[in-house]
Order: structure tokens, then C-alpha cells, then sequence
């Protein structure tokens, strides 16, 4: 059996997500990755039968506007609006990276992935 990944690699975000009440006023930005495996269909030239790569644009950038405490919620509902928009999906998985986190020290980025599997 073939499998089709589809995926975006760091997407730029300016965002507000974080537990200190500083976050949400000064935001931070980070980089969010998707990726999703599944079985290819074999129309591989129409678009309604795959993973569109827009869509999972979408999905990151309206909920990365949502300000969240925890990057841990912010994972997880990109994750449930994918698999929402893609049932047929095998496997699923996103990470945030929060770059230069507000905390002593230099951090180049915090990070929180969540992954799927389908049963």
C-alpha cells in the first residue's frame, strides 16, 4: 500500500498564546508544522481528493489568532479542524515552536507536537 504525506513546514505566526498575562499583550512569534499521511487516491490530479496544503494554512492561521494559555490547546484543536476537514486521514501530527521564549536564558524555541493515528 502507497502513502501520501502532505505537509507545511514552518508557518510564520505572530501570536498572543502563552500563561503569563505579558504573552498575551506582547504576543511572540512562532513556527507551526502539519503533517498528514493518508492513501492516495487515484485522480492524483484533482484536488478534491487529496490533502490541500491552503486549507491546512487556513486551519493554522485561525487558530493560531485564537489566544490560548497553553500551546498543548492550540495543537489540538489545529489537529481536530484537520481531521475534521480530512476523515479519511491515517495519520496526522503538529508542533509549535515558540521562538525566543520570555524566560531567563537563551532558548532558541520551545516546542509541543501532538500526534494522531487512525485505529
Amino acid at each position: 500500500m502507497y502513502t501520501q504525506t502532505v505537509a507545511l513546514r514552518d508557518v510564520r505566526c505572530h501570536a498572543f498564546h502563552g500563561f503569563y498575562p505579558e504573552e498575551h499583550l506582547i504576543g511572540c512569534n512562532f513556527l507551526v508544522d502539519a503533517e498528514v499521511t493518508f492513501k492516495p487516491n487515484d485522480d492524483t490530479e484533482n484536488l478534491e481528493k487529496t490533502v490541500n496544503y491552503e486549507v491546512l494554512n487556513h486551519i493554522i492561521i485561525k487558530e493560531m489568532g485564537k489566544t490560548q494559555k497553553l500551546l498543548e490547546t492550540v495543537v489540538y484543536h489545529i489537529l481536530e479542524e484537520i481531521k475534521s476537514n480530512y476523515p479519511f486521514l491515517l495519520s496526522a501530527k503538529v508542533g509549535i515552536r515558540k521562538l525566543n521564549p520570555p524566560m531567563p536564558g537563551q532558548i532558541g524555541h520551545s516546542f509541543v507536537e501532538l500526534s494522531y493515528k487512525a485505529d
